[in-house]
């Protein structure tokens, strides 16, 4: 049963009323589900790749561009999907609420297409289904994104965005430590099929139990279609401390995700561990990320309500690109594991405190919009770590011996740290309110017709 409790909205959109805790982690176990899937799959898609490439008909020293061609298409599809339906749902009109019906219809989709990629033996086919997946997952994504802005009053957001990040990680260790078991046994449907059965417990969490928000937008009797192109308007471009933002978190989980997607060719390749070596260190290497992301995650979203969201997310970005180059140049598992808790600290503290940034920056009415956009940085993050990295991988390890390739695609990530934050010096971190309220900072006339 969904929990009805009084809201209170201020004049500028924000919900002022205080959230339970159960509700905030109710609000944020979905993505515990939604990241077990794309993390357990990864690491199994690797997993096939690296210990049965003759099974999917491709050739030595092509598997990270076998698995940009995997998954990009599926990329492509969630970029559009999200924001979209993000969009429509902050108009939709529904007996379950305007977020509800896709989360709902969006799980169980998932469900299905994983069936299709378990039951898959070609790159192509596989391609396809991670293609139908994008689409259903993105569906649920979109719309659940508007439920922290909806919801969550100002002084609550710090410990929101924690409690996002921590179920982001624990969802990823949960579809590590399931594809892990997956790929030593070789039960690859089952384990992709677990990954589908975690999602559904969790999309229960939230369609049962957690209060709607806000009421829907007035359509003022425009088409859906027409919603749904309102999606990609110009006038985000409007936000521009939520542009340069998105770019920022593009290239920090551009750099976070060449370690998590090219884990196992690390340590097969560059350490050379054969198949049962490897993939016994999986949970050793996950679980000092995982302690060390745990640790950090809640916590940094406090200190950044004190110290500012800016402040932390550099030190996260410059403690990341210290961590990954060791990763990348460590001579040993030891030193490599001494990185990776560094790596943790950072990952832990930016998915904590950047989310709440986007949420103190981002239009209220709008959020499913704006936070459906924002997701597009996530959903291109990993192909282009995929991409570039995986690239990277191959031709060095051509050019300069097997086993080279994963320290210099390691080495492109700490530089996209950089970049990440770089590109966060224009963003400005007050709330989007207290911006429009003070008429010398320009913001009220940047943001224009957005004010909605």
């Amino acid at each position: 049963m969904t929990t009805t409790v009084d809201i209170r909205i201020d004049e500028a959109g924000r919900p002022t009323t205080p959230l339970p805790i159960g509700q905030l982690v109710r609000l944020s176990l979905y993505w515990l589900g939604l990241s077990a899937i794309f993390s357990g799959l990864a690491l199994i898609l690797t997993g096939r790749l690296q210990y049965d490439p003759e099974g999917l008909g491709i050739i030595p020293n092509t598997e990270g561009r076998a698995l940009f061609q995997m998954t990009v298409a599926g990329a492509f599809i969630a970029m559009i999907v999200q924001p979209t339906v993000g969009t429509i749902s902050d108009y939709t009109i529904s007996r379950l609420g305007r977020r509800k019906p896709y989360i709902l219809i969006g799980s169980v989709l998932d469900v299905v297409f994983l069936f299709g990629i378990a039951s898959s033996n070609t790159v192509l086919a596989i391609a396809a289904f991670l293609v139908f997946l994008q689409f259903s997952s993105n569906m649920a994504q979109g719309p659940f994104q508007g439920y922290v802005p909806d919801l969550v009053p100002a002084q609550q957001v710090g410990l929101a965005s924690g409690l996002v990040g921590l179920m982001q990680t624990l969802g990823s260790v949960t579809g590590f430590l399931i594809g892990s078991i997956a790929v030593a046994r070789g039960e690859f449907f089952l384990g992709t099929m677990a990954l589908g059965l975690i999602e559904l417990t969790t999309m229960l969490s939230v369609v049962l139990r957690v209060r709607e928000g806000s009421a829907p937008r007035d359509r003022a009797g425009r088409s859906w279609w027409s919603i749904g192109r309102e999606a990609w308007g110009t006038d985000v471009l409007r936000e521009r401390s939520f542009v340069w933002l998105v770019g920022s978190r593009f290239f920090v989980l551009v750099a976070a995700g060449t370690l998590l997607n090219l884990a196992l060719f690390y340590l097969a390749q560059t350490h050379g561990m054969g198949q049962s070596e490897a993939i016994g260190l999986i949970p050793l290497v996950l679980g000092v990320a995982t302690a060390s992301t745990v640790l950090s995650v809640v916590p940094a979203g406090r200190i950044s309500d004190r110290v500012g969201r800016k402040t932390v997310i550099y030190v996260s970005c410059a403690v990341g690109a210290i961590g990954l180059a060791i990763v990348a140049a460590a001579p040993s598992i030891p030193v490599a594991l001494l990185g990776v808790v560094l790596y943790g600290i950072s990952t832990g503290t930016f998915l904590a405190v950047d989310w709440a940034l986007m949420t103190d920056i981002i239009p209220k009415a709008a959020s499913g919009r704006y936070m459906g956009i924002s997701n597009v940085a996530t959903a291109s993050s990993g192909i282009v770590a995929i991409a570039v990295g995986g690239t990277i991988m191959d031709l060095v390890n051509e050019g300069f011996g097997r086993g080279m390739g994963p320290r210099a695609a390691l080495a492109f990530g700490v530089a996209c740290y950089v970049v990440g934050a770089v590109l966060l010096r224009p963003v400005d971190e007050r709330r989007r309110d207290l911006r429009l309220a003070d008429p010398g900072s320009g913001a009220a006339a940047a943001v224009g017709v957005t004010t909605s």
